[in-house]
């Protein structure tokens, strides 16, 4: 049987011997080797499947099962009809300020920029060493004896410079042609703010590199200029909070295991497809086999240099996720309980006004952010925990 396959319009890019190809809209991808490509190409030029399996074999003498290279075209959102039969495929979803135009930001790539925010936090790294007393401790975060006050300045700043972080992400991708998408997500037990720009894999390394640290780069800025501020007007509550917001967020970015900046910098320097998928993949090979369930390796097209990096990766997921939970058991939870049980007793016998109001802000805050987290939660897990429990006939 053949059939006539018409594809989405796709982007092409050859990335260390692989055609990486997909669509910018959605941000799917796939990484074919040359033979899949002179496949796709074939069936982009309208060859019937069966001609083009024809034309594939008497070209390279390789016997491809053109059926199947459909299915996975088609599982990965590639595919737009067969046989004049429209294949459901997720729309596009819709970009984070859809008018902010690729040209009128295309000046957020240029080298020159780069070379001013190098130069800017030389400055703020030059005046901490002169004078190391522009460093805070964590006492500067405690500026005032209320602690609504305490948490709303904390949480006034910090989603400032959070905003400001994934703006430089959109508005970088932006540049490259990149819709990109902020939203809500969570990492272990953090919810945390993310930008999807996926289809910055089409673009040059340079630039990927660029939209990948622009997040971070901004956030070193803002601590430069914190510090010389501080030097020019005489410190502040506000450069504090900030300087130590940023340190903050920058030692998280070490955590790879999370999928944070740091994280797309090492699996694109490192040639990986999908680092994290592909550890949980093995991980749940692993865990099938111990229970006695023998199958096939989940991705067997990974190559030994990658199946290298993917156990060293492997290694900081497992250490990484086991000490980020003990800090949550040991630290947040204990704490997070704390405030909450103060805050009630404060509500059942309250001793005034000001009091009443600082228990209802915290728990305000602690509520909105344990929504926030659940919702991005479910957002991302739900689909498959609904089909699960659909196939277990619950």
């Amino acid at each position: 049987m053949t059939s006539r396959v018409v594809l989405h319009e796709l982007g092409v890019r050859m990335d260390r011997g692989e055609w990486i190809v997909g669509r910018v809209s959605t941000g799917d991808f796939v990484a074919l080797p040359d033979v899949g490509m002179r496949a796709l190409r074939l069936l982009q030029d309208g060859l019937p499947t069966g001609e083009t399996q024809r034309r594939l074999r008497q070209e390279t003498g390789c016997k491809l099962d053109i059926d199947s290279f459909v299915r996975q075209l088609a599982d990965a959102g590639l595919v737009a009809a067969v046989d004049g039969r429209p294949v459901p495929t997720p729309d596009p979803p819709r970009p984070t300020f859809p008018r902010l135009r690729p040209e009128s930001v295309r000046w957020t790539l240029h080298p020159a920029l780069h070379v001013c925010v190098v130069a800017l936090i030389a400055v703020g790294v030059i005046l901490l060493v002169r004078q190391p007393a522009l460093l805070p401790d964590w006492r500067a975060l405690l500026w005032s004896p209320s602690g609504a006050a305490v948490l709303f300045t904390r949480i006034a700043i910090g989603w400032l410079m959070l905003f400001i972080h994934e703006m430089a992400h959109l508005v970088t991708a932006r540049a490259a042609g990149v819709p990109g998408r902020v939203t809500f997500g969570t990492r272990l037990q953090f919810l945390a703010v993310q930008t999807d720009v996926s289809a910055i894999w089409l673009a040059p390394r340079r630039v990927r590199l660029t939209v990948y640290l622009s997040g971070m780069a901004v956030d070193i800025a803002l601590c430069a200029i914190c510090v010389i501020l501080s030097v020019l007007t005489g410190p502040h509550p506000a450069y504090s909070i900030a300087l130590l917001t940023g340190m903050v967020v920058l030692a998280t970015q070490a955590c790879v295991f999370m999928r944070t900046d740091l994280y797309f910098v090492l699996q694109d320097l490192t040639g990986c497809r999908n680092m994290y998928g592909d550890v949980i993949a093995y991980a749940r090979h692993g865990l099938t086999r111990l229970l006695g369930r023998r199958r096939p390796g989940p991705i067997p097209q990974v190559s030994r240099r990658e199946r290298r990096w993917l156990v060293v990766y492997a290694m900081v997921l497992v250490g990484g996720t086991i000490a980020c939970l003990g800090v949550f058991a040991t630290i947040t939870l204990p704490v997070t309980v704390t405030l909450v049980v103060r805050s009630a007793q404060t509500l059942i016998s309250p001793s005034g006004p000001s009091e009443t109001l600082d228990a209802v802000v915290v728990l305000t805050i602690l509520a909105t952010t344990q929504i926030l987290w659940l919702r991005a939660w479910w957002r991302r897990h739900g689909r498959r925990l609904r089909r699960r429990t659909g196939d277990a006939g619950v």
